[in-house]
């Protein structure tokens, strides 16, 4: 009798297991269908909607600027420098797999003026990816959460890169950095700190859960600064798949990287996406080691960006046509369709 009730306990053990492992498959197959089916949703632009899943093309990475609503002339002055424009942004993507969208939410009274005038600025430039969030200074981590969450939703890229607009970005000299990892299937490439977690109230990036550090006075985990950071498909897969049980600090370049601890991930620390304004970026780029992104540290982005970001193009830029000369299939850079050029001093 007891072998057979041994027996039957464990059956039941194993039919339980089966049921958890049905239920895990389940779940996971619901998240894949609803990246599918994220274009159905009413806050994607309209532009967007018209991708077609079943014949979607590859990518090589989707960068997305963010912004906010009071940053109008940032926006312009990122496009009046390292952003194409018009049918060239159109180019940019048919030719070379590269999208770029300033990502916002909504308003906290959602059709109110301040959506309405992005609305219009949408209609202008066709450069931006709404997202289904509220903005607000202390919700940066939730809106990185959705970014990403979206953008492996839309498109089937390869790395999908944040950054802030007021840093300067040479697009070709990135392409080939990202390039050079492309095999690799968890990549986690930026900036990598480790400062300090901020235990004191009132002062700026406090972590209210300094807690769960250590004692007052240590520092966070190795991540990447905000100003610009990218990750493989697959982690933006990952984000996408567990959204609703990633945690978020007050911090969003801590929390992005909380979020990877624990998994198979390579850190790239690459100190060519955080160079300094002139005369830094200048004398790199003047000795053949071009900058991918370029601001001051002191300002979190580049100082008064607005005035000061056509120097920094002028000064640190890229040769103008190397974006379009550039082969982002290569995998090196020994050959001549593959090396980048400083932009040509006037």
């Amino acid at each position: 009798m007891k072998t057979i009730a041994l027996e039957a306990f464990q059956g039941l053990n194993i039919l339980l297991m089966d049921k958890a492992i049905s239920d895990l498959e389940i779940k996971l197959m619901a998240a894949r269908a609803e990246r599918e089916t994220v274009m159905k949703d009413t806050i994607i632009s309209e532009d967007l909607k018209n991708v077609e899943l079943t014949s979607r093309r590859k990518y090589l990475m989707v960068i997305g600027i963010n912004t906010a609503f009071s940053s109008r002339k940032r926006r312009d002055s990122v496009r009046a420098t390292w952003m194409p424009q018009g049918e060239k942004l159109k180019q940019l993507e048919e030719e070379k797999g590269i999208i770029i969208r300033f990502v916002i939410g909504h308003s906290s009274t959602s059709g109110g003026i301040l959506d309405k005038a992005i609305e219009a600025e949408e209609r202008m430039h066709g450069d931006f990816l709404r997202l289904q969030h509220v903005e607000g200074y202390l919700e940066l981590s939730a809106k990185t959460k959705t970014y990403f969450s979206t953008a492996v939703s839309l498109w089937d890229a390869e790395f999908f890169v944040k950054v802030d607009d007021d840093v300067h970005v040479n697009l070709a000299t990135l392409g080939m950095t990202l390039t050079e990892h492309r095999k690799k299937p968890r990549v986690y490439i930026g900036c990598m700190k480790s400062g300090p977690v901020l235990a004191r109230k009132g002062v700026k990036y406090h972590e209210p859960e300094y807690w769960k550090f250590g004692v007052v006075g240590n520092k966070y985990f190795r991540h990447a600064t905000g100003q610009l950071y990218a990750i493989s498909k697959d982690l933006a897969t990952y984000i996408l798949i567990n959204q609703d049980v990633l945690h978020k600090y007050a911090n969003e370049d801590v929390s992005l990287g909380s979020w990877f601890i624990g998994l198979d991930v390579e850190h790239v620390d690459d100190r060519r996406l955080c160079c300094g304004t002139p005369p830094d970026c200048e004398w790199k780029a003047q000795a053949g080691n071009i900058c991918v992104a370029s601001f001051d540290w002191k300002c979190s982005g580049i100082c008064r960006s607005v005035e000061r970001i056509m120097e920094v193009h002028e000064q640190c830029g890229e040769d103008k046509n190397a974006l379009w000369t550039t082969n982002f299939v290569q995998t090196t850079r020994s050959s001549n369709s593959g090396k980048i050029h400083m932009r040509e001093q006037a």
